[in-house]
């Protein structure tokens, strides 16, 4: 799949990477770019709007709200991170981009991804509370715990980035340097050094279990838990109320982490797999999760739909008699 020939221009090194956009299919990028534009609209709208409704709706100042923002806005992330770059191979064919240009798009797209993950462990936990120990849910998730959670978040981020993308310094790159993606990925840049990559190999596969390692395992035990709490709850209304307040979650934790467990399982064991695999789960994983959590946590989350209907009053109740006609 890449050309990374170690000898490639003698032995000067090169420090510029060529991105990949949808391999054979190159003729048709401008009109690829109008589907791939639609749906970053539908997810920077989409969380733009759960960011502004948490902020001005009064009721929905609590804590899975407040970690509700918290998702939104890594989404959002993650979506800009991506978008100048693959926008620009798409429309101007434009694929050259430096090794520090690189390294700064990693920061941010490896950055946000790795807060989504702390913060679907949070939501976890916060649902945990809710469910387990509803009594004691105020006074455990209060207004300042969360504010600690979030810088929490961000230090866990600085701490299992920083050093991949310091050790990519040392690198030596000095073949023709061509991605899979449109946008700068760790594992796939490493793949193009022409120098030992052991010690990049073993931080990131030490960054990989110090987040998903723990996040994963942490988040299934919440649910275990939090369903030996619902089997145990005599009324059949009441147990379906509760674990209705999980489902968008549920669904948040499965579009993130299936896509991401896939993307890691092609780049490492992937090698004869076709271009488009590698193209097809990047954009499965980095696009589809900032796109749908909106929609899921506005068609299951009841305060949310309540928040939305105040936002548009006026066009959904047009709608709404449209539709009872």
């Amino acid at each position: 799949m890449k050309i990374c020939t170690p000898g490639f221009n003698g032995s000067k090194p090169i420090s510029s990477f060529f991105l990949t956009g949808i391999p054979g299919l190159e003729a048709f990028h401008i009109w690829l770019s109008i589907p791939f534009c639609c749906l970053c609209v539908m997810a920077l709208m989409g969380n733009s709007i759960i960011l502004y409704v948490v902020m001005t709706d009064s009721s929905l100042h609590e804590p899975m709200y407040y970690f509700l923002s918290m998702l939104s806005a890594t989404d959002m992330g993650i979506t800009i991170s991506s978008l100048p770059t693959t926008l620009g191979v798409f429309w101007f064919n434009a694929r050259i981009i430096s090794l520090d240009c690189c390294i700064v798009q990693m920061f941010f797209l490896h950055g946000f991804t790795l807060m989504e993950s702390s913060v679907l462990l949070a939501m976890a936990f916060d649902r945990f509370v809710a469910i387990c120990n509803p009594l004691r849910y105020a006074m455990i998730l209060t207004n300042s715990r969360i504010i600690k959670a979030g810088v929490m978040i961000f230090v866990r981020m600085l701490i299992n980035l920083m050093p991949l993308l310091l050790l990519l310094k040392r690198l030596s790159f000095c073949g023709p340097n061509v991605l899979s993606h449109s946008y700068c990925y760790h594992p796939d840049v490493i793949k193009c050094s022409c120098s030992s990559t052991k010690i990049n190999s073993i931080c990131g596969l030490v960054a990989l279990i110090l987040t998903s390692g723990i996040d994963i395992p942490c988040i299934f035990l919440s649910y275990v838990l939090i369903i030996k709490s619902i089997l145990s709850i005599a009324s059949t209304e009441e147990r379906q109320k509760a674990f209705g307040t999980c489902v968008s979650h549920i669904g948040a934790v499965a579009i993130f982490y299936i896509p991401w467990i896939i993307l890691a399982l092609v780049h490492r064991f992937g090698h004869n797999a076709p271009p488009y695999v590698h193209t097809l789960m990047s954009n499965l994983h980095f696009l589809f999760p900032p796109v749908l959590n909106p929609i899921i946590y506005s068609v299951k989350t009841k305060q949310i739909r309540k928040a939305f209907l105040k936002l548009f009053p006026n066009r959904v109740g047009r709608l709404t008699m449209r539709q009872h006609r």
